[in-house]
């Protein structure tokens, strides 16, 4: 009988699973008014998809304010660590506050492109009033030139000077409407300036808030990594100036050699306006070929053509390679996070493009990137 019983024995597993409720237990869970549990799981999912659902939709709503505020946090990202040298510059020994190196940025910023301005801009402005002066008088002349092209009356040149009107008038009505689309603009621009201030200021404050949001056991993995991210973007700072400080001697080099008027001043402009990629030295050739009209088109064409040339070095090598070296990032994924950040937002978009982009890579390569080594916890270590 003992052996029998042995091998009947139910097994140890057996045992220890809980018995499932019978429909006794069941109508009494329905007696007592508590829901059963595939309810309030049930209950649990829908709550849950409905608060996600709310979220997503507040952020459609505020995502230009997210942007703002993102764009202006990664600013500060940038040039905190030009803050920091500031703030080591020492003063009868002592060491300068940061909100006083932060100040010494933005006046400095302020001052150089006042100075620029200043000295600059007035005589473009003097020469283009004398230009619209003058206009009426040099267009007949530019007409009949333009009149002895073969075949001008099959590509409509006998009618420029009535299309020329039309496009001033419709040109004038579009800068007329679009003031308030510029002033929200430059609302934007002043409150991205701000928020980038309080970043630099108060932004180890936020960064521990967030971190204290992280369950301490990967707290530090983040914190290593967020370390690494901001010395990627630092060095963006630095090839982007770079690249800026090219393509202004290279604009200088050429005016000059082309004999364009203000050449020291535009080719300084084609190099500030490379901060923002594509779109920056876009509009300043355009403002470079109208003036470089002004003596001969011949002298317009060769700006146009040098700033062509320059144009597919600049993508095709020099971009490439320098955001490689100092952001860790392949030419293809520059190329593409230029498209898809001026895609999403763009002019914006594309100015924080490659920075976005290192981060991104940063975050994949130590959460995503399945290494060889199994023993390995992270690729910071």
């Amino acid at each position: 009988m003992q052996c029998i019983y042995k091998l009947r024995r139910p097994p140890l597993t057996d045992q220890l699973q809980p018995a499932p409720q019978s429909a006794d237990v069941q109508r009494a869970d329905a007696d007592t008014g508590f829901p059963s549990r595939n309810f309030r799981e049930t209950r649990r999912h829908i709550v849950f998809t409905v608060s996600l659902l709310v979220l997503l939709g507040l952020f459609w709503k505020i995502r230009h304010v997210l942007g703002i505020v993102y764009v202006s946090g990664l600013l500060a990202v940038v040039l905190n660590p030009v803050v920091v040298k500031i703030s080591h510059i020492q003063i009868r020994g002592r060491s300068m506050p940061k909100p006083l190196a932060v100040a010494t940025l933005v006046v400095g910023i302020g001052l150089g492109l006042f100075l620029l301005f200043w000295f600059g801009l007035p005589p473009v402005m003097n020469d283009f009033r004398n230009f619209l002066a003058d206009a009426p008088g040099r267009l007949p002349t530019l007409l009949a030139r333009l009149q002895r092209i073969p075949m001008a009356d099959k590509i409509g040149l006998t009618h420029v000077n009535d299309r020329l009107a039309s496009t001033m008038e419709t040109f004038a009505g579009y800068i007329f409407s679009s003031l308030p689309l510029w002033a929200e603009h430059l609302l934007d621009v002043l409150t991205a300036t701000i928020l980038c201030i309080y970043f630099i200021l108060e932004g180890q404050e936020v960064y521990d808030y967030f971190l204290s949001l992280v369950v301490p056991k990967s707290r530090v993995r983040l914190a290593n990594t967020l370390l690494v991210a901001e010395e990627r973007v630092s060095r963006w700072l630095i090839g982007q100036l770079l690249l800026m400080l090219l393509v202004a001697v290279y604009s200088i080099v050429v005016f000059r050699v082309l004999n364009v008027r203000y050449f020291l001043l535009l080719g300084v402009l084609m190099g500030l306006t490379n901060i923002i990629p594509v779109a920056g030295n876009l509009v300043t050739i355009v403002l470079v070929a109208l003036i470089a009209a002004t003596d001969s088109l011949t002298k317009a064409g060769g700006v146009i053509l040098a700033y062509g040339i320059y144009t597919q070095i600049e993508n095709a090598l020099l971009t490439p390679r320098i955001m490689k070296s100092s952001v860790d990032l392949m030419g293809v994924t520059v190329l593409i996070a230029l498209l898809v950040g001026t895609a999403i937002s763009g002019i914006p978009g594309a100015l924080v493009a490659v920075p976005s982009a290192a981060i991104v890579v940063v975050f994949a390569n130590e959460y995503l990137v399945q290494h060889e080594d199994p023993n390995r916890l992270s690729v910071l270590d």
